[in-house]
């Protein structure tokens, strides 16, 4: 009898284990491609890729709406999904070659960790590669939540990236760049110096040498989540207006909005937001 009940709960265990994989599985797949017809009146077309970075646990889902809307509106088309383990190594599906408003979705196949560094490591990978194997020298970003830190470590913190790729238009989507602080807190352009978050102190320091673009827009994105004011109910807007203080000697054009009664998960999935983003990015003036 003992037996048999291990040997149920071993087979529920393995079923279980079976379908999370499959689950797993699928939320790495990335969104597939549909190519586009370059006819939209409202849209400038261009060779430029835009890379989407999710933020943690973000995955295939969290820019499949995005990416919808943009094919079916022959605005963009996803033509490139990158994967990238926390090993590094890099996998890449699809082509640039011949895309109008071409998108790259980034896949991490494991972004569930107490802290954003690993993935810091594996962009950085991811934008290496784009540079040095697909040649991709201008780079406009969409990204979400952590993704946005990861870049911005990334980013500044690598003079090789920086002489590698011109990054050109950012949507930073309730991105903490500075955790030290919470809602109550007001900005104000002297509160670095009671920062504690030794990451975001570090980051100071690099950006002093970092030879950021001329050219290069941020557009800081946050929400306000209903009845709170001051957070999307994930991110103090606090955290996301440091960003502002990281940048402040630097020659980068900076627009921040704050989205009324839209929460973290929203500010990628309202097709409001979604279509501001494609303004920004591919609108014509």
């Amino acid at each position: 009898m003992f037996k048999k009940v291990l040997r149920r709960v071993a087979i529920g265990l393995a079923v279980i284990i079976v379908v999370l994989a499959g689950v797993q599985l699928y939320l790495l797949r990335g969104t597939p491609g549909k190519a586009i017809t370059p006819t939209n009146s409202s849209v400038k077309y261009s060779a430029t890729p835009t890379l989407l970075i999710p933020g943690w646990g973000g995955n295939t889902w969290t820019y499949t709406k995005l990416i919808d809307y943009y094919q079916d509106q022959n605005i963009a088309t996803n033509a490139m999904v990158v994967r990238v383990a926390p090993t590094g190594a890099v996998q890449v599906s699809g082509s640039l070659k011949g895309k109008q408003n071409p998108l790259i979705q980034v896949i991490y196949d494991w972004n569930y960790s107490t802290t954003y560094q690993p993935q810091v490591r594996e962009l950085t990978q991811v934008l290496q590669v784009l540079a040095t194997k697909y040649h991709v020298q201008k780079l406009n970003v969409i990204a979400h939540s952590y993704g946005g830190t990861e870049l911005l470590h990334a980013y500044i913190g690598s003079k090789t990236l920086q002489r590698e790729i011109a990054l050109q238009k950012v949507v930073f989507l309730g991105v903490p760049v500075d955790e030290s602080f919470g809602t109550n807190t007001k900005y104000t352009k002297w509160l670095f110096k009671k920062s504690h978050d030794q990451i975001f102190k570090t980051m100071l320091k690099e950006v002093k040498e970092a030879q950021l673009p001329r050219g290069l827009v941020f557009y800081n994105w946050m929400g306000s989540d209903e009845g709170k004011s001051t957070t999307d109910g994930e991110v103090p807007q606090i955290q996301s207006l440091m960003l502002k203080t990281l940048i402040k000697h630097k020659h980068v054009h900076y627009h921040q909005h704050i989205f009324t009664d839209t929460t973290h998960m929203e500010l990628h999935q309202r097709v409001k937001i979604i279509k501001k983003i494609a303004h920004v990015i591919w609108g014509k003036e």
